[in-house]
């Protein structure tokens, strides 16, 4: 496999009216675990259900109603973990979050405080060729979601939908690596891909399960470094979180919304409070939500009605053995085995249902290179153009594979693929089948070829004196010579042709 070496970008400097800053920036990620049952109940995780259809006892809180571990979403953390070249936590317990909220029927959320089920890992984050950045994840905790607040269906009341509570989160906690608005997008970009690779989590922003909470801060040039060097928070700036992003280009706009706010107090000689904010993106703005709360603020305390988790080394084992190939390994790979450029090599393997796709039409087609450029720039420039994404792609792998074969045995030239691909986009068909029935197929016998190239030739001396005095002229005959043809005769066998009838 071809190791692909990376190095650091420069961090986002940000002026302000007295001096430089840098931006720093962490992530919490919370991230809905793909799974049809709850994390301690039966009860379905089905999006778009009629409110409160998706409710089990234990899930209203119902008197007696005892919570029970759903196994496989336990299993889902550890493969993002693993995923994620993190550690697994043989031992992980579950905690009481205690808080009032009307869309949480307990009183308390159980999560993960003490003893998370996954430790610490990272992700590279791509920031274009040969750039990227390391990011180190702190640490995964499972949780549960809390329900969902209605304010507009009624001008007196509101109306509370538990749907969503009890479903399984995985909390992904980042430390501070991030450096820019740029960057924090890239990272949310790449762990969505690596959690819709492993199946852990369908990365739907629109729906709500993958949302983000932004923490940034600002510190003047060296204070990073002085960080990195001893791990001592001091050197960076108050954080303030930005909750609940779900917009790659909204988190953009709310942390140099919120950098540019906190230089501002900084060099009016104000002092930054730790607060939770909340990104107005109609005003463009962020703005106060409630102090930031510390852990003792919660109580947390271990929950009485679950018993630790122990989990066996095994069992990690074997979910480790069955991981896909994942987004670095994939593009990796494609650039070593197929002769890529690491650009293409991204494009292709962004959803791991484009890079299926692509590997089926390389294989029916027998050329990687000339596979990888009909399915990004004809395939994917055209879905695009219809806002379609490749799931539903009128053409099959197969057949955008024949096509490409057809080319590579020298039936067709490229200009005539372009038109099967246009009939085989709107009409379907077996591209082979198409080309015969249709007459499409290459003229390659040199005899027909010549004999084109001789009346051309003979029908303009004008023309062939100026050829022979310039020979960049003769791409006018070669142009003539398959107008003549009607696109059908090989381009090579032309250009040849043309080059020695002038060279006379």
């Amino acid at each position: 496999m071809l190791d692909l070496t990376y190095t650091a970008p420069a961090p986002k400097v940000i002026a302000g009216a007295k001096e430089d800053w840098e931006l720093v920036i962490g992530m919490e990620v919370h991230a809905q675990v793909s799974s049809n049952a709850k994390l301690f109940s039966g009860a379905s995780t089905r999006f778009g259900a009629e409110p409160n259809a998706n409710v089990a006892f234990v899930d209203a809180a119902m008197p007696g109603m005892l919570p029970v571990i759903n196994e496989f979403c336990v299993a889902q953390a550890v493969r993002t973990g693993l995923g994620l070249k993190a550690a697994i936590n043989l031992f992980s317990a579950f905690d009481r979050k205690n808080y009032f909220y009307p869309d949480l029927p307990q009183g308390y959320q159980i999560s993960q405080l003490y003893h998370p089920i996954v430790g610490e890992g990272e992700i590279l984050v791509d920031m274009g060729p040969g750039v990227g950045r390391m990011v180190r994840i702190e640490r995964i905790h499972l949780e549960q979601d809390a329900g969902k607040s209605v304010h507009d269906m009624d001008p007196n009341m509101s109306f509370v939908d538990l749907n969503r509570t009890g479903v399984a989160l995985m909390e992904i906690v980042s430390r501070p690596d991030i450096r820019g608005p740029e960057e924090a997008a890239a990272y949310i970009v790449k762990l969505r891909q690596i959690l819709r690779y492993l199946g852990t989590c369908d990365g739907n922003m629109q729906n709500g399960n993958l949302r983000a909470d932004v923490n940034v801060s600002v510190c003047r040039p060296g204070q990073y470094e002085k960080y990195q060097e001893t791990q001592d928070f001091s050197h960076l700036g108050t954080r303030c979180e930005i909750k609940n992003m779900n917009s790659m280009r909204f988190i953009q706009q709310a942390i140099d919304y919120e950098a540019r706010r906190q230089i501002a107090i900084l060099e009016d000689g104000g002092s930054i409070d730790q607060e939770t904010r909340l990104y107005d993106a109609d005003k463009g703005e962020t703005r106060s939500m409630r102090s930031k709360e510390e852990a003792h603020d919660y109580r947390y305390f271990p929950c009485p009605d679950l018993l630790p988790l122990e989990i066996e080394q095994g069992w990690v084992d074997d979910i480790a053995a069955s991981l896909p190939e994942l987004p670095d390994a994939k593009k990796a790979r494609f650039v070593g085995d197929y002769g890529l450029s690491e650009y293409d090599a991204s494009v292709l393997t962004a959803e791991v249902e484009s890079a299926d796709f692509f590997e089926k039409v390389a294989a029916v087609g027998e050329d990687g290179k000339l596979a990888a450029n009909w399915v990004i720039n004809e395939l994917f420039g055209r879905l695009k153009k219809e806002d379609h994404d490749i799931t539903e792609s009128p053409v099959s792998p197969e057949q955008l594979g024949g096509i490409i074969k057809l080319i590579t045995k020298g039936d067709i030239s490229g200009k005539i693929a372009k038109d099967l691909f246009e009939i085989v986009y709107t009409e379907g068909g077996t591209p082979a089948e198409i080309v015969e029935a249709r007459g499409m197929k290459q003229v390659t016998d040199t005899g027909a070829i010549e004999a084109a190239v001789d009346e051309v030739i003979a029908a303009n001396p004008a023309q062939v004196e100026k050829a022979k005095a310039n020979p960049k002229l003769a791409g006018w005959f070669v142009g003539q010579v398959m107008k003549a043809t009607g696109g059908k005769a090989n381009p090579k066998a032309v250009n040849e042709l043309v080059a020695k009838k002038l060279a006379q």
